[in-house]
């Protein structure tokens, strides 16, 4: 059931012509009319129609803030909903892990599968203040009006919900992909968003990272008496940040390496047995991250090497870097923009001044690409090495004193109204997105296609 608008924008333009001055004269209006794609109605209704519904779920998640794993709240309350729903089969603590579920329409008919993931943790004492309940609401919205559009014009196809726990350094979707999660169900692609304080983008490309626990072990002595008999473990940890520091003169402009001190040994009296630290390496791809920790692993060894302690590291969690699907880019955009008010919504920040957004999605997605590069990380990244997926951002007002994310004042943010309606509308451009996916012949086969690409210049 491929669809576009060019029949009817070419019916527009030849509706209005001037033939004394052989010029078409149209209206602002008629041209977002013959821009708005054919289900973009179908789908606004429906969404607004359960507005309601999903205030009060977004605000329980928002207001009772759990941490990774621990997201019981947020599962019960998502997974009762959805039992609600006709034709959804809802399973909890799935896949071994306490908060997860899943959620699957099936039309029974042969066709794509399109999933949806749900955010729910927090952070620990600043509450939302990363916004996942934003997420799940786009998420879960977008994923009710894909179903409402199959179940009205009789579309084949199925759709997956995936509550995923503990993106906050959790990887609760990597621990999915291990189980087989997107495989059982037979997933084509992946779609979610994320709120922020920058502008509007469908192409969000996030960092590579990978967090490790590095140990010295040395040999304790007076540090008065008879030093020269120790090994001094803090030393050697010193060392090896002092050499991080020094690399970073030669590192990239998108390179990040940060770390601290955990265990800067006993007493000052003691020459130190034991220092470890926790560091955070993070590049622009996969393939640049591994020739950047190779470099930090060097460090770490010649802090070994100058002090004659022994080095242990453990690599502790890694992300790999979000690459966006263009083809599911530029639909998603093509969903979004109609939807922007051209003289915005009325967003207020925290300190009581105009706020930006929410703004329409470049069509240069070279200009968009740049907007949506961020040096954040997320296990969604693995996600989209493992099939098409895009993350789009969207800009919600700032907390007090411009607050982004990962600050209380973004938390305070997430939970507004105003923030609310706006996951709407990128819910509702989510799911023209699925729409396309599941109605345009030969749109999937391209996008796979575009994937493939994208992740050999990307490992």
């Amino acid at each position: 059931m491929a669809t576009d608008s060019s029949t009817q924008t070419e019916t527009l333009l030849s509706a209005d012509i001037d033939e004394e001055d052989d010029f078409v004269i149209i209206t602002h209006q008629e041209v977002n009319a013959a821009r708005r794609p054919r289900f973009l109605n179908d789908i606004s209704d429906y969404i607004d129609s359960i507005a309601e519904e999903l205030w009060p779920i977004n605000k329980k998640i928002h207001d009772k803030p759990e941490l990774g794993y621990g997201e019981v709240i947020a599962h019960y309350t998502l997974t009762a909903y959805m039992k609600t729903q006709p034709g959804w089969t809802v399973t909890r603590s799935a896949y071994g892990m306490k908060t997860a579920w899943v959620a699957v329409y099936d039309t029974g008919k042969r066709g794509p599968c399109v999933s949806f993931n749900v955010e729910m943790d927090a952070l620990p004492a600043i509450g939302h203040a990363c916004g996942h309940n934003l997420i799940a609401t786009a998420s879960l919205a977008g994923a009710l009006a894909t179903v409402h559009l199959l179940s009205l014009y009789s579309l084949p196809g199925r759709v997956v919900l995936f509550g995923t726990p503990a993106e906050e350094g959790g990887g609760g979707k990597i621990r999915l992909l291990a189980a087989g999660a997107y495989k059982d169900h037979g997933v084509d692609i992946s779609l979610i968003s994320h709120p922020g304080t920058i502008p509007d983008c469908a192409l969000t490309h996030t960092t590579a990272y990978i967090r490790m626990k590095v140990e010295y072990f040395g040999r304790e002595a007076h540090a008065a008496a008879e030093p020269w008999l120790g090994v001094n473990a803090l030393d050697a940890l010193i060392t090896a940040y002092n050499g991080i520091s020094v690399l970073r003169q030669q590192t990239m402009p998108s390179d990040v390496i940060q770390g601290h001190i955990t265990d800067g040994g006993a007493r000052p009296n003691i020459i130190h047995a034991y220092a470890a630290g926790i560091f955070v390496v993070r590049a622009a791809t996969q393939r640049r991250l591994e020739v950047l920790v190779e470099k930090v692993m060097g460090c770490f060894d010649a802090g070994a090497m100058a002090t004659g302690a022994k080095v242990k590291v453990t690599r502790l969690m890694a992300y790999k870097d979000h690459v966006p699907n263009r083809l599911l880019a530029r639909s998603y955009a093509r969903y979004f923009n109609p939807l922007v008010p051209e003289e915005g919504d009325g967003g207020r920040d925290g300190d009581g001044n105009e706020a930006g957004g929410p703004n329409k999605i470049p069509e240069d997605q070279d200009v968009d690409e740049m907007r949506g590069r961020s040096g954040a990380s997320s296990d969604q990244g693995d996600v989209a090495h493992a099939m098409p997926s895009i993350m789009p951002g969207f800009e919600i007002p700032p907390g007090p004193g411009g607050a982004g994310p990962h600050n209380p004042g973004f938390a305070e943010s997430a939970g507004t109204r105003l923030a609310f309606e706006r996951s709407l509308r990128v819910a509702k451009a989510l799911a023209g997105t699925a729409v396309d996916v599941l109605t345009i012949d030969g749109l999937l086969e391209e996008v796979k296609k575009e994937w493939r690409r994208s992740m050999n210049g990307s490992r």
